[in-house]
């Protein structure tokens, strides 16, 4: 899998995760302290996610940030 497609699955864990928790993108950025458009990049394998939004998303979704990366 290359890097590419690695962001794409990460971007659809985030998506499955919020929509599992009945959030908005924006209540998830909220909840993380993230800006909407860029959960939005995020699960749409635009962005190139850090550490510390890694962080962030996991304790807005209230999980471990592992979770993010099955």
């Amino acid at each position: 899998m290359n890097a590419e497609e690695e962001l794409l699955a990460l971007g659809r864990n985030v998506r499955r995760l919020r929509m599992e928790r009945g959030l908005s993108q924006e209540e998830l950025a909220d909840l993380s302290g993230l800006h909407r458009n860029y959960i939005g990049g995020i699960e749409r394998g635009e962005r190139n996610v850090g550490v510390k939004a890694l962080f962030a998303i996991a304790k807005g979704l209230k999980i471990a940030a592992m979770e993010l990366l099955r």
